[in-house]
């Protein structure tokens, strides 16, 4: 959906919530590197390397704080598309806070499921957005009621397996 986005032109922001930057090039997301390839289309992170649930020397008040720190950092980006003119193509180079066309907010509805951001939040945020505004919200394991309410589209992806049920780590590629 970004992608298809970006090649009409329109600028996409993607937020990750749950996710925290790398320490090497070696560890860098897939969809940074890709990302990156592509005008019009950028990136931010709020959260740690590892991810919640999983022991990675984080405890679930450092995981709310940068989830809650990634809602505020939504509600700032949305805001700033209120301001910007979505009728109209936007210079590729310029930053997210100068407004985009689509806005991702990749794991909200997770950090919303696990108690690391107020739902009512999540939703009030979905309410405010503006009209010309596409906004999607991606995670979670169970879609909270509200969000079909509110959606123009609502899509599932879901896991029937994983492999780390099998004691393998994330691979390279497919994962990250």
């Amino acid at each position: 959906m970004a992608t298809r986005a970006v090649g009409h032109g329109y600028r996409v922001h993607l937020l990750q919530l749950m996710k925290g930057g790398t320490s090497t090039v070696e560890d860098v997301r897939g969809e940074y590197n890709a990302i990156a390839a592509l005008p019009g289309f950028s990136y931010e992170n709020s959260g740690h390397y590892g991810w919640h649930g999983f022991h990675d020397g984080t405890d679930d008040d450092e995981h709310a704080a940068r989830a809650k720190g990634g809602l505020a950092r939504a509600r700032e980006l949305v805001e700033a598309c209120r301001d910007a003119d979505l009728t109209t193509p936007f210079d590729a180079d310029a930053p997210a806070d100068a407004g985009v066309h689509m806005l991702v907010i990749d794991e909200i509805l997770y950090a919303a499921n696990r108690g690391l951001v107020d739902p009512d939040e999540v939703r009030e945020l979905v309410e405010s957005k503006p009209e010309n505004l596409e906004l999607v919200l991606t995670g979670g394991h169970e879609r909270p009621e509200y969000v079909t309410g509110l959606a123009d589209l609502v899509t599932e992806v879901g896991k029937e397996e994983h492999p780390i049920e099998a004691g393998q780590g994330a691979r390279k590629g497919t994962e990250y």
